[in-house]
């Protein structure tokens, strides 16, 4: 190879076909392990319809952040027991840490559409499901 060849480049990545995490929010990944290579960030979008809900979940090495585009009444429910709860609309911003457990709930009568960005690349993220903790949230 010459050095030419042997240059990383940057790339356009053109909206992807999405899939349903284990974890039950609609992902539609943009840059991933997958896509483009990418080694240490994932970026795309994320959706859960109204009346939706993620599973109770951790990530165990990585944090995860997310913009909210549009939706209204998403409910973030995190700690131990996912007992501290907070609302965001359109224009928030969401943070969630490493190993802390959480569940979002579009409790508005519109999709709830994320960007969302994390520091782990791939599109299936290792997760840790947490069934135990899904009835502490309605």
């Amino acid at each position: 190879m010459n050095a030419v060849s042997e240059l990383r480049l940057g790339r356009v990545v053109q909206g992807s076909g999405s899939y349903t995490s284990q974890q039950g929010s609609v992902y539609a990944p943009g840059i991933s392990a997958e896509t483009v290579g990418a080694e240490a960030v994932f970026l795309g979008r994320v959706t859960i319809p109204p009346g939706g809900r993620t599973k109770a979940h951790l990530h165990e090495f990585h944090e995860s952040a997310f913009y909210l585009l549009s939706g209204e009444a998403v409910e973030l429910c995190t700690g131990p027991r996912l007992e501290h709860r907070e609302t965001a609309g359109a224009g928030d911003y969401l943070f969630i840490p490493a190993n802390v457990p959480h569940v979002a709930v579009n409790r508005g009568h519109s999709p709830a559409v994320f960007i969302g960005v994390r520091n782990e690349p791939t599109a299936q993220e290792s997760v840790v499901m947490l069934p135990q903790l899904d009835g502490l949230v309605p």
